[in-house]
């Protein structure tokens, strides 16, 4: 029938994509192991890759990309016993409401100004990560590590975290993560990784599984309003290719984890953000 394509054609359409698998892995295996979740990395290479699309088509594929990685991701640090469950349900609950509201404002941004925000964003957090003194490790015997809500946290080989937080301030930078990521479908990782650790007092190995966790319900949302908005359907071919790369990935970036050392993780972080967002600026 006219203007219908046979699975065939289909198929030829998606071998076309096949460069993207490895690309899933690649961006499956680091976001993973640094609990960014990858949209970070994902978004330029698509913005490189595919110079006409508008930014809610690349921001659309790279949410629902990062929802498979962070899930699989979600996974394999629950099993190590490193997802704060009951943290990461408050924040994953508080940036519903941004997540939303990022995904709609999408569409109002023009390319150009897209591509430069993202670089500037990039460039700044990759900076702050150079420069930030090192997280306090909040392992030991005592109750918690400071005030606010106290929080323990025993993984599966028995190691335990005590630390506290402050509640407000990690629902307050949980709504901001939810609108910036969305708007920009980075996941929120990147932002959310170095607030946990550095502004909230969790040990970073914590912090990078329970972001994980939050990243999961934060992207489903901002790809359920694409979907919704009809954003979406354009890349779905894509965002296939791309998951079955993640999928594949995640759980070697769970277990490259446990080789890190929190300074390394950080590092690791930092570095991938200044490449990307010099890139980026020098495009723009």
């Amino acid at each position: 029938m006219p203007g219908v394509r046979s699975p065939t054609h289909r198929g030829i359409a998606l071998l076309a994509y096949w460069w993207l698998l490895p690309v899933g892995f690649v961006v499956g295996t680091y976001g993973t192991m640094i609990g960014a979740g990858g949209g970070f990395l994902l978004v330029p290479l698509l913005l490189l890759a595919f110079p006409k699309d508008n930014p809610e088509t690349i921001t659309s594929i790279a949410l629902a990309v990062v929802f498979f990685n962070a899930t699989s991701g979600s996974v394999a640090y629950a099993r190590k016993g490193r997802v704060d469950f009951r943290s990461g349900l408050i924040f994953a609950a508080a940036t519903v409401p941004g997540s939303i509201l990022g995904a709609l404002a999408t569409k109002y941004v023009p390319r150009h100004a897209f591509d430069l925000l993202f670089g500037a964003l990039l460039l700044a957090m990759g900076g702050y990560l150079i420069v930030r003194p090192g997280p306090r490790q909040a392992t030991g015997e005592h109750p918690h590590d400071g005030p606010g809500y106290p929080r323990t946290v025993v993984e599966v080989d028995g190691t335990t975290h005590h630390f506290a937080y402050s509640l407000p301030l990690g629902i307050g930078l949980s709504v901001v993560v939810g609108f910036v990521s969305s708007l920009l479908g980075i996941g929120g990782g990147i932002i959310h990784v170095p607030a946990l650790s550095g502004l909230l007092n969790f040990p970073v190995h914590i912090a990078t599984a329970t972001s994980h966790f939050v990243l999961a319900i934060m992207a489903l949302t901002g790809t359920l309003v694409h979907v919704a908005t009809g954003a979406f359907h354009t890349g779905v071919r894509r965002t296939a290719v791309l998951a079955v790369g993640v999928l594949l990935g995640a759980p070697l970036g769970a277990r490259l984890s446990d080789r890190l050392k929190s300074d390394s993780i950080i590092r690791s972080l930092a570095l991938g953000l200044v490449l990307v967002g010099l890139r980026l600026l020098a495009k723009g």
